[in-house]
This record gives structure tokens, C-alpha cells and sequence, in this order.
């Protein structure tokens, strides 16, 4: 008896029952769609079978892969710079844009096509200053900046769904990419350390980068003019330019994010799934879709998911647990 109990217990942790590849998510049908999913175009043989080289999956950040509240974290390191430079120099804190700023006016900041206030402030902190001062200036707000809500810091702020898909992607021969409106300087400070994903891999936002060689050496300045906005229609367009393959997965939250979205799963050749995380949980983290606090409107992508068969992760149903342990509240 003894030895055929050992014999079923074994037996319970080989093929027939393998691990759960995604234990923070609840059994639904949007884990089941991904799961599906990834065993169609992997298996080998198949007609659904789409080679190593071209499972690319692209991922949108902010309300994707961690949370964006009450401010996306890049604008809260902005607005934290912002206090800090007003209050050595006069004629920045004489600014309209940063005095909105400093009285947390967002929405005035956010104001035109590629929120120009906002990029405003973004050239008065970040320009001028050598690609590793800016680098350090990030690693420094990262270790000490803590979220107001949970007091935690930021980059603890991760979802661990999502940490747990971005593991089961590589693990089953993906590359995985960011695809954010973020700035792609911020989020390559941290990106490989806290997501896996290295530098060459995160796509976002940038301005012109002048270099010089002076006598300690080749230095790279940030200029920020002719600044490129990777968001909305300049998602796909940035993934053409920088990957130069067809995604075969996109993440996203947003309206923002809809035109990654079909560019991936609108006659793709390859088999294609889109995934729309949807912000349903006030208790765990927060509710929003067509009116944020601040970004990741989602109206539009929302209406469109049904008739284009992308899936919606209802975090509140979806996800056993959102933060990490240590984060949880």
C-alpha cells in the first residue's frame, strides 16, 4: 500500500499534471486563451506553429506590467525633479507648466496631442544632463521614492500576473519586448533587473541625444527636441522601426495601446492574440477605464475587444493576487 501511494504521489508532478504556469491567476477564460494559445504556436508540427525567431510579444508598462496611480510613475519622478530644481532656480518656478506641476494640475499637464506641458517639464528636468546622470538621478528616486497609497517603492509595484506571463513567454521561447509612451531612459534604468527584459528590448519615448568626446571621455547629452511620443498610432510604428518582426502577442490597458493591439492580431500571418488588462479591483489596486485619475483611458479598445476576439483580464476576477507578496495590502 505504502509503495503504490508513493508510486501516485510521484506520478501527480510528472507530464500528466504539470505545474501551474501562471498560479496568481484564477482559472478563467482569459487564462485559459493564453495558455491555448501558447501551446498552439509552439507546438511542433502543427499548422499553428510559429518558429522561435518570430514569437515576439510586446507589452505595454504603465497599467500593464505595473500600476499608473494616482500618477504613472515616470510622472511622479518628474514632478518630485520638478519641486527639487524649482526650488533652486527662480525663473523655472516663475514656469506656468511647472507650477502646475507643483500644485499637481495633471490634467492641464496632459492638455494637446502629446501632452505638452508635461513634455515641457520633461526637457527642463531631463535636458542637459549626460545619459548616466539622468541614469543615476533614476536609480536614486527608484531606492528612495515611496507610493503614496502603498507605501511602497515603486518598482515593487509590479503585477505579479503579469510577472508570472513574462516568465511562461520566455520559458516557451518568446522574446518579450515593452512598448510604452514611458520615456525609454527611465525604464532602461530598472527594466532587466525588475522585468527580465534587457535594455535592447524596451521601446518608449525619446528625444534627440547629442554626443561629444571631451578629455574624460565619449558623453551623451540629453537635448529632448524633436521628441517621439510612443504612444497611440506611434506604437506600431516604433515597433517596425526598432524590432523590424510582426508581433505575435500584445498587452496592453489602454486606448493608447489599440493600435498595437490590431497591428498584432489584424491579418497577422502568424496566429495572434491581443490582451487588454482591465482595471476592475478599488480594494487591491484601482478602478478605471473610461475616466483615469490621470492616463489609461480605456473606452475605445474596450468596445472593440469583442468583435476583434481580444481578452479582457478583469483584474478583480482574474487575479488571485495583484503585488507581489511584500506589496500586498
Amino acid at each position: 500500500m505504502h509503495r503504490i501511494l508513493c508510486v501516485l504521489l510521484l506520478g501527480a508532478t510528472g507530464p500528466g499534471l504539470a505545474a501551474d504556469q501562471l498560479p496568481s491567476w484564477n482559472d478563467s477564460p482569459t487564462k485559459a486563451a493564453v495558455l491555448d494559445f501558447v501551446r498552439n504556436v509552439t507546438a511542433d508540427g502543427t499548422e499553428g506553429f510559429v518558429p522561435a525567431s518570430e514569437r515576439i510579444a510586446v507589452f505595454d508598462n504603465d497599467g500593464t506590467l505595473w500600476s499608473e496611480n494616482p500618477l504613472p510613475f515616470q510622472v511622479a519622478y518628474v514632478f518630485d525633479m520638478t519641486r527639487t530644481l524649482a526650488a533652486r532656480d527662480p525663473e523655472v518656478a516663475a514656469n506656468a507648466m511647472v507650477q502646475a506641476a507643483n500644485a499637481g494640475n495633471v490634467k492641464k499637464l496632459l492638455e494637446g496631442k502629446h501632452h505638452d506641458g508635461l513634455m515641457q517639464i520633461m526637457s527642463l528636468t531631463h535636458a542637459g544632463m549626460s545619459t548616466e546622470e539622468f541614469d543615476d538621478s533614476v536609480r536614486h528616486w527608484i531606492e528612495s521614492a515611496r507610493h503614496p497609497r502603498f507605501g511602497e517603492r515603486y518598482d515593487r509595484l509590479t503585477y505579479q500576473p503579469m510577472q508570472e506571463l513574462l516568465d511562461y513567454l520566455r520559458a516557451n521561447g518568446f522574446k518579450t519586448y515593452i512598448v510604452s509612451g514611458g520615456g525609454a531612459d527611465f525604464m532602461r534604468v530598472w527594466s532587466e533587473r525588475v522585468y527580465g527584459i534587457p535594455p535592447e528590448q524596451v521601446i518608449g519615448s525619446y528625444g534627440r541625444t547629442e554626443f561629444k568626446l571631451t578629455d574624460n571621455g565619449p558623453v551623451l547629452t540629453k537635448a529632448l527636441d524633436h521628441i517621439f511620443v510612443d504612444d497611440k498610432e506611434g506604437k506600431p510604428v516604433a515597433i517596425h522601426q526598432f524590432i523590424g518582426r510582426r508581433p505575435i502577442a500584445c498587452f496592453g490597458n489602454s486606448d493608447g495601446d489599440q493600435a498595437m493591439m490590431e497591428y498584432t492580431t489584424i491579418n497577422n500571418p502568424h496566429p495572434s492574440i491581443g490582451v487588454i488588462v482591465h482595471h476592475t479591483d478599488a480594494d487591491r489596486e484601482y478602478a478605471y477605464d473610461e475616466k483615469p485619475k490621470s492616463s489609461g483611458k480605456l473606452f475605445t479598445a474596450l468596445k472593440d475587444a469583442p468583435k476583434r476576439g481580444w481578452q479582457i483580464i478583469d483584474m478583480k476576477r482574474d487575479w488571485k493576487t495583484v503585488f507581489p507578496s511584500t506589496s500586498q495590502h
